[in-house]
């Protein structure tokens, strides 16, 4: 007897839509600050109800001027990502140097000083000459 092979339907993989806290990226896009500080975190909901400094206001609008390929340059790390931001990128300054950024859907609520650190973390190996009172009589190789 033989058997009948089932033909299985090859199903392409969708992309999972993107929502924060229930909303997805085009419905927060149209939604004003004071909608939008109710669905976002404590701190960046008293950042907003608080508003915005003169700096972090400048760089927004300079944000909404400019066109979406181009990077801008920031020192405004205490500005909040918003989700008009999505999809630009944007250089923070760290102290040292500028760190370029893409700005993507999970960023938002996030201040931009998150995303270009200021330290770095420095990996030291075994003790070297001069590390320990011990270590004056190890072996140079």
């Amino acid at each position: 007897m033989a058997r009948s092979k089932k033909i299985k339907k090859v199903e392409t993989r969708r992309k999972r839509e993107f929502t924060y806290r229930g909303y997805t990226l085009p419905r927060l896009k149209e939604m004003n600050l004071e909608e939008l500080a109710k669905v976002l975190p404590a701190r960046a909901r008293r950042s907003i109800r608080r508003g915005f400094n003169v700096e972090t206001t400048r760089f927004f609008g300079r944000m909404r001027e400019t066109p979406p390929d181009k990077v801008l340059k920031t020192h405004c790390r205490d500005a909040l990502v918003l989700p008009e931001h999505i999809g630009r990128r944007v250089a923070i300054y760290n102290g040292k140097e500028f760190k370029e950024v893409e700005l993507r859907p999970e960023m938002i609520g996030h201040y931009f000083g998150e995303f270009s650190l200021t330290r770095r973390f420095e990996k030291h190996s075994g003790p070297g000459v001069g590390a320990t009172r011990s270590s004056k009589f190890m072996p140079l190789k």
